[in-house]
């Protein structure tokens, strides 16, 4: 080994970050500018924020205000020139009336429930106005018609 590799490899290590290292990220402060009263809410929309860009990869990713509802929205799209679709972050003990999700989905474009739990785990719901045919499972192959009909019964005739 060259000693000029060692050292590379010394200036390489990545230094901790911060214990409040999200409180300086560009999202979190743009978020806290927004007027919304309730800090939970924001900081359920900054994790929320992250998911969506960091492991989901969403492109476009933006915070709006919904004043009428005192909430923190966030705006996306899921890849590169697909619809803009709106989230709700909402952190777990927090209640949703029905006027609110009208509200929401009045916008105008698809929107995604993402309840915050206090451990930070996420749950993402499509909301819509109206009905929608859910998306098959996952590995369930449609074999048309014949997969769904009925084999006629037999009548028992009590003989083996």
């Amino acid at each position: 080994m060259s000693k000029g590799t060692n050292e590379s490899e010394k200036s390489y290590v990545e230094k901790p970050l911060p214990s409040n290292w999200f409180l300086q990220h560009p999202m979190y402060q743009h978020l806290t500018k927004l007027e919304i009263g309730e800090s939970a809410q924001v900081y359920a929309a900054f994790l929320v924020y992250l998911d969506l860009t960091e492991v989901r990869q969403w492109k476009e990713v933006s915070g709006v205000e919904c004043a009428e509802l005192q909430l923190v929205l966030l705006e996306g799209r899921e890849k590169e020139g697909a619809p803009v679709q709106t989230v709700l972050p909402l952190p777990a003990h927090r209640t949703l009336s029905h006027r609110s999700v009208r509200t929401v989905l009045g916008r105008g474009s698809p929107m995604l429930l993402c309840v915050v739990a206090s451990d930070s785990s996420l749950v993402y719901q499509r909301m819509s106005d109206g009905l929608l045919t859910p998306d098959p499972p996952v590995g369930i192959q449609d074999l048309g018609r014949r997969q769904h009909r009925k084999r006629r019964q037999q009548p028992w005739t009590g003989k083996h």
